[in-house]
C-alpha cells in the first residue's frame, strides 16, 4: 500500500475514535490545495468547538473530513456552514456529483438542495453567454409520489420554472460576456421538510456550484427570502410565518449590490420595501463573503484562458466611425424605423470589419464586432438623454407614454378589454365559471388550486416575427405570474365573489413593458366583467441608462423595447396610490446601489398615479350587472352533516334538484357550502329557496353559536336530546347547546340497524351516553349502552310524537327465546308495530330496519 494512502487512513481512524474529534479545540483535517487537483496536501483548519461562542450573521466555518465509501474509496468532504437568519445555512462539496465541473449540496433544517455546474470545453462565436438553468423538485423530497399514471415525476412545472428563473437572473450578469462555453447549471430538491423554503437555498446552491467550478464567475451571487410578520421583518422565515407574511420578497446580489428581486405585498409602502431589502442585502453580504473564502480554499483554477476579449482598438475604431450613424438611428421613430436602422448599421459593420469580408479593415471577429456595438449603442443612448435630446421616441425620463382604452372590446367573453400604451397593446380578457374552473397544481406541498389565475401569451406576430406558437415558454409564464400577483390583492373573496377568474392576456403588440400592460388591461377587464374589485392596480417599468460616459445613473420611466434592450435595469413595480402589490428587479450590471433603488421607486410611483388616473376615468367602477351569458351562482349554508341526505342514495337527490329547477350544477362543499349554478338568476333563487325550505332546520344549526363550555366527562347521560343530522353512518345529536356529537350506527341498538334513514329522521329525541372524547374533541356517542345497561331495547324516538307503551313481557327481552326487538315481546314474541317506527316509514320497510344479528 503507498504510504500516502497508508498514512490517509491512520489518520482518518484516529479522528474517529479520538475524543478530541468531538471537543478538540484544533483538529487536523484533509484538503487539497486550492488550485491542486493531484494528491492532497495536509493542513491544520481551526474548528468551533461546542462550548465557542455562537455564529454572529457575519461569521461562518470551514472544515474538511475524509471518510470511506461503501467499496473502499474516500471522499474529500469541504464543508461551510453560516448563520441567516438566526439558522444554519449548510454547504457541503466533494463527496455527491463529483464527476461535474462544481457540485454543492446545501441544507436547512431538513430541506436539503443539491446543483451543479458544468460548462463545454470549446467557446462558441455567440455574442452573449449560452446559459441553461433548471431546476427540479422530485416528490420523494416530501415523501410523495407523482399523481401521474406512470408515476414519473414529468416536465418542469410553472412552479420550477419561475424558480428557475430566480436562480438565472441573477447569475447570469455575473458570468462576464466574454464567457461563451455552453454553461449548464442544474438543482434539484432531495428533501424538503414542509418548514424551510428551498428557493432561496436552490440560488445559494447555485452559486456555489459555480464558484467552485472552473466557470469564470465575476464575484459569489446569494439569495434570501424576506417576510413580514407582525410589522417585523424576517429573513428566510419558515413556511408558517410566511402564511401570517404581508410580504413575501425573494432578493438575490452580491456582497456590494442587489442583483435581483421577485415578491410581492399588500399594498406596501415604497419605504417599507427599502428597509426589507436593506435587511435581506446584509445576509446576502455575508453569504457571498463566505462563498468568496470558500471557493478560494477549495475552489477549481478558473478557465480565464477560454474567455473571448474583443481588441482594444476596436471600441475607439467603431466610435470613430459610427456614433453619428446610430445617434440618427435611434431619433428615426417607431420602433420598426430604429430597429431597421440600428439593424442595418451592424449588418454593415461586420460587412466592412468583419474577418469573413475580405476588406483590408477585415480584422475582427463578427462576434466582437456584435458586442461592441451594442456596448456602443447603449453609451449613446445614455449621452443622448443626459444631455437634454429626449429619449428614442422622444419623451423625457420620467414621461409615460400616450394610453388608449376600450371596454368591452369583444361581444361574447364576459369581460374584455383593449389597453394600449405607445406601441404595446394587450388585448385582455376574463372568464367567469364555477369551482371546477380552478387551476389544479401539484408540488411538495400537496395539491391545491387557485380560483384566481392569469394567462400570459405572446405570438411572434407582437414584433413582426415569424416563430413557435404552442404551449407557453418560460418568458410567458413569469410575466403571467407577475401581472397575476399583480392582481390577487384586490381580488375579492370567495365567500363574496363565488366564482373562479381566469384572465387571459394576448399581446398584440410589443414595445416594451407588455407584462405591465396586462396588469393594467386585467383590472380594467375584471371591472368590464362586474368582479367587484375595490381598486384599480396599474403597473410600470423602469429602466436605468448606466455608462462610465454619463456621470449619474438615468432612472427612465415607462421603458421601450429598446431601452430594455440596450439599458441596464428592467424593473417592474405594480399597485395602487397607496402601495405596491408586486414587483420584479433585472439588471445586467454587477449590482445597484440603495440610492438608484429609492430613485427608481419614487419615480415609478408617479408613473404609476398618472396611469392610475387614465385608467379610473376609463372604468371608474365595476359593472353594475354581469353579462347574460356569464353563470349566476347563488350559495346556501347546510349543516355539514346533511350532506349525504342533499346527494341521496347514489346521488338521486341531487340530481333530482338538478333536473327540477335546470340548474348547470350543484355543487356541494365539505363544509356545507351549496352552490347552485346556472345561466338563470330565477332558476338560482327557486332552487336556493327549496334547499333552504328542506333544509331550514340544517341550516340554522350552521349557524348555532360555538360552544365554549367545559365539556362533559365521560360516562355522563343524555336523556331526550334532538338528532340534528341523518347519515348513512350514524346520526349527529346535540347534547348541550352548540355541542354536537357521533352517534355511529353501531352504537344505535343492541341490533344490527340496516337503515338508520328509516328509523330516524331529524327532530326526533333520544337517550344518549357518552363514551369519549378524541384529541380533536369529537364526541363518541352511544345509544346502545343504555340499552345494554337498562336490559331493554327501548323507544326507537322520543320527542318525534308519544312513545309507545312498552310491549307485553317488558321493554326489550321476555322470559325465553331470543328477546324481543324494538319493543320485544316475550320469548321473541310478536314483532313490533308499525306506529313504533317514524310516521315516513312504510310498513313494509319496519322489518327490514332492525336486524339481529
Amino acid at each position: 500500500m503507498p504510504p500516502p494512502l497508508f498514512f490517509l487512513i491512520v489518520v482518518a481512524t484516529l479522528s474517529c475514535h479520538s475524543p478530541w474529534s468531538r471537543y478538540g479545540h484544533v483538529q487536523a483535517f484533509l484538503s487539497p490545495h486550492p488550485r491542486s487537483r493531484g494528491t492532497p496536501e495536509f493542513r491544520a483548519v481551526e474548528r468551533r468547538t461546542p462550548d465557542a461562542s455562537p455564529l454572529s450573521l457575519s461569521a461562518h466555518t470551514l472544515s474538511t473530513s475524509t471518510s470511506g465509501g461503501p467499496t473502499g474509496t474516500f471522499f474529500t468532504e469541504e464543508k461551510m456552514e453560516v448563520e441567516v437568519g438566526g439558522k444554519i445555512l449548510a454547504f457541503e462539496t466533494g463527496k455527491i456529483g463529483r464527476s461535474a465541473d462544481g457540485s454543492v449540496t446545501v441544507r436547512q433544517g431538513e430541506t436539503v438542495v443539491y446543483a451543479s455546474a458544468c460548462a463545454e470545453n470549446k467557446p462558441q462565436e455567440l455574442d452573449f453567454t449560452p446559459l441553461r438553468i433548471d431546476y427540479f423538485e422530485r416528490f420523494s423530497a416530501a415523501g410523495m409520489t407523482s399523481g401521474s399514471y406512470t408515476k414519473r415525476d414529468g416536465r418542469a412545472s410553472d412552479r420550477e420554472i419561475l424558480v428557475a428563473r430566480l436562480i438565472d437572473r441573477p447569475l447570469r450578469p455575473m458570468l462576464t460576456e466574454a464567457w461563451t462555453c455552453e454553461t449548464q447549471v442544474l438543482s434539484w430538491v432531495f428533501s424538503y421538510d414542509g418548514v424551510h423554503n428551498s428557493e432561496p437555498m436552490a440560488i445559494c446552491a447555485a452559486s456555489a456550484a459555480v464558484v467552485l467550478s472552473s466557470i469564470p464567475l465575476e464575484t459569489p451571487v446569494a439569495g434570501v427570502q424576506v417576510g413580514r410578520v407582525d410589522g417585523r421583518l424576517v429573513v428566510n422565515p419558515t413556511k408558517q410565518e410566511m402564511a401570517n407574511s404581508t410580504l413575501n420578497l425573494m432578493v438575490a446580489g452580491t456582497e456590494e449590490g442587489i442583483l435581483m428581486i421577485e415578491g410581492a405585498a399588500e399594498f406596501l409602502p415604497e419605504e417599507v420595501l427599502l428597509d426589507a431589502l436593506r435587511e435581506g442585502h446584509a445576509a446576502i453580504a455575508d453569504i457571498c463573503r463566505a462563498l468568496r473564502e470558500w471557493g478560494a480554499k477549495v475552489g477549481k483554477p478558473k478557465r480565464l484562458g477560454d474567455l473571448c476579449l474583443a481588441p482594444p482598438e476596436l471600441k475607439p475604431l467603431l466610435q470613430e466611425r459610427y456614433a453619428k450613424a446610430i445617434d440618427a438611428a435611434l431619433k428615426s421613430g417607431n420602433r420598426n424605423a430604429y430597429s431597421a436602422s440600428l439593424h442595418g448599421i451592424e449588418d454593415s459593420i461586420v460587412a466592412s470589419l468583419g474577418v469573413d469580408s475580405g476588406l483590408p479593415d477585415g480584422e475582427f471577429l463578427a462576434r466582437d464586432l456584435k458586442v461592441e456595438f451594442k456596448k456602443l449603442v447603449k453609451q449613446r443612448m445614455a449621452l443622448m438623454v443626459a444631455a437634454g435630446r429626449g429619449r428614442a421616441d422622444g419623451r423625457g425620463p420620467s414621461e409615460v407614454r400616450p394610453i388608449s382604452i376600450e371596454m368591452g372590446v369583444l361581444p361574447t367573453p364576459h369581460g374584455s378589454v383593449l389597453f394600449t400604451r405607445g406601441e404595446t397593446q394587450a388585448l385582455v380578457t376574463v372568464t367567469l365559471g364555477n369551482k371546477g374552473m380552478s387551476q389544479r397544481t401539484e408540488s411538495l406541498d400537496g395539491s391545491d388550486s387557485k380560483r384566481f389565475y392569469l394567462q400570459y401569451s405572446f405570438p411572434p406576430s407582437s414584433v413582426g416575427e415569424v416563430g413557435r406558437v404552442g404551449a407557453p415558454g418560460r418568458r410567458e409564464i413569469g410575466h403571467g405570474n407577475l401581472a397575476e400577483r399583480a392582481l390577487l390583492p384586490v381580488i375579492p373573496s370567495e365567500e363574496d365573489f363565488p366564482y373562479a377568474l381566469r384572465v387571459e392576456s394576448m399581446i398584440m403588440e410589443s414595445c416594451g413593458s407588455s407584462s405591465m400592460a396586462s396588469a393594467c388591461g386585467g383590472s380594467l377587464a375584471l371591472m368590464d366583467c362586474g368582479v367587484p374589485l375595490k381598486r384599480h392596480i396599474a403597473g410600470v417599468a423602469m429602466g436605468l441608462l448606466l455608462d462610465e460616459a454619463v456621470d449619474e445613473p438615468i432612472v427612465l420611466t415607462d421603458i421601450l423595447g429598446l431601452e430594455d434592450a440596450f439599458g441596464t435595469m428592467d424593473f417592474k413595480i405594480c399597485g395602487d396610490a397607496e402601495g405596491v402589490t408586486t414587483f420584479q428587479l433585472d439588471i445586467k450590471c454587477n449590482g445597484l446601489t440603495f440610492p438608484t433603488l429609492e430613485k427608481a421607486l419614487r419615480q415609478a410611483k408617479e408613473g404609476r398615479l398618472h396611469i392610475l388616473k387614465i385608467m379610473e376615468e376609463a372604468c371608474p367602477a365595476p359593472r353594475a350587472e354581469m353579462r347574460g351569458n356569464v353563470m349566476r351562482i347563488s350559495q346556501v349554508k347546510i349543516n355539514p352533516s346533511f350532506i349525504g341526505k342533499l346527494i341521496g342514495p347514489q346521488g338521486r337527490q341531487i340530481r333530482a334538484i338538478i333536473d327540477q329547477f335546470s340548474l348547470s350544477e350543484l355543487d356541494v362543499s365539505d363544509q356545507g357550502v351549496v352552490s347552485v349554478c346556472s345561466f338563470s338568476t330565477e332558476s338560482n333563487q327557486a332552487a336556493a329557496k327549496f334547499i333552504e325550505d328542506m333544509y331550514k332546520d340544517e341550516v340554522k344549526a350552521s349557524n348555532t353559536v360555538e360552544f365554549k363550555g367545559p365539556m362533559p366527562e365521560v360516562g355522563t347521560v343524555f336523556r331526550d336530546v334532538e338528532i340534528k343530522g341523518i347519515q348513512s353512518f350514524g346520526v349527529f345529536v346535540e347534547i348541550l347547546p352548540g355541542l354536537q356529537g357521533l352517534v355511529h350506527v353501531s352504537e344505535l341498538n343492541n341490533k344490527r340497524v340496516v337503515s338508520v334513514e328509516a328509523l330516524y329522521k331529524s327532530g326526533d329525541r333520544v337517550d344518549v351516553k357518552l363514551l369519549g372524547i378524541n384529541e380533536k374533541g369529537q364526541l363518541r356517542l352511544s345509544r346502545k349502552a343504555i340499552l345494554e345497561e337498562e336490559g331493554a331495547a327501548g323507544d326507537i324516538k322520543k320527542g318525534g310524537g308519544p312513545a309507545r307503551a312498552p310491549a307485553r313481557g317488558g321493554e326489550g327481552g321476555g322470559s325465553g327465546g331470543s328477546g324481543g326487538g324494538e319493543g320485544g315481546g316475550r320469548g321473541g314474541g310478536r314483532p313490533p308495530r308499525a306506529k313504533s317506527m317514524p310516521p315516513d316509514v312504510p310498513e313494509s320497510e319496519e322489518k327490514a330496519a332492525v336486524r339481529a344479528p
